[in-house]
């Protein structure tokens, strides 16, 4: 699993095998089942995820108790309800597996320490703090300019192994659409 977090940070910044054992020693490994959550609205926020293996998705639930699906994070992704976990207050979301998920968890005071002690994790983790941000705007904009087909269009570009992944109910609340749209549009592979 390890290995797996070498790699990826290994496509930003090269480790030598020093620098990976003071990596790893800041992570720890847990493995969730399908349908629990690692983060739950109004918890304290203690980890930031790195996904190994599954599938999990970030869920905000609004004051008349509708859910609002904020992203999916598949493997070699981040995750975490980012604002509770910089800030250290409560989550505002929910972080639920969709399949059988393996993670490393990386805390607060462990980034800090890894950030410190090793500069060059620091510009790691901004280009993926980039990439993220990036991300978000472009779903953001997604949502401002584009109509229900052109947004699916653009999913399925993007994450093709989405669709296999995740049930259609799912995507459609990712999408904006109901169910039923996106059985219009959608188109198996």
């Amino acid at each position: 699993m390890l290995e797996k977090l070498r790699e990826h940070i290994k496509k930003i910044v090269p480790l030598t095998d020093e620098e990976f054992a003071f990596v790893r020693a800041h992570f720890t490994i847990e493995k969730y089942k399908k349908r629990e959550f690692l983060i739950q609205h109004g918890e304290r926020v203690k980890y930031s995820y790195f996904v190994v293996s599954g599938l999990i998705m970030l869920v905000y639930d609004d004051d008349s108790g509708r859910q609002h699906i904020v992203s999916f994070a598949m493997e070699d992704w981040w995750e975490s309800d980012f604002l509770a976990y910089f800030n250290q207050t409560k989550a505002t979301m929910s972080l639920q597996c969709l399949e059988d998920t393996a993670v490393l968890c990386l805390s607060l005071e462990d980034y800090e320490k890894l950030c410190a002690g090793l500069p060059k994790m620091t510009y790691f983790f901004l280009k993926k703090a980039n990439g993220g941000h990036i991300g978000s705007q472009q779903r953001i904009l997604s949502f401002l300019t584009s109509n229900a087909k052109e947004r699916y269009e653009q999913l399925l570009t993007r994450y093709p192994s989405l669709f296999q992944r995740v049930p259609k109910t799912l995507l459609a609340a990712y999408l904006g659409v109901s169910r039923e749209t996106l059985s219009r549009l959608w188109r198996p592979s």
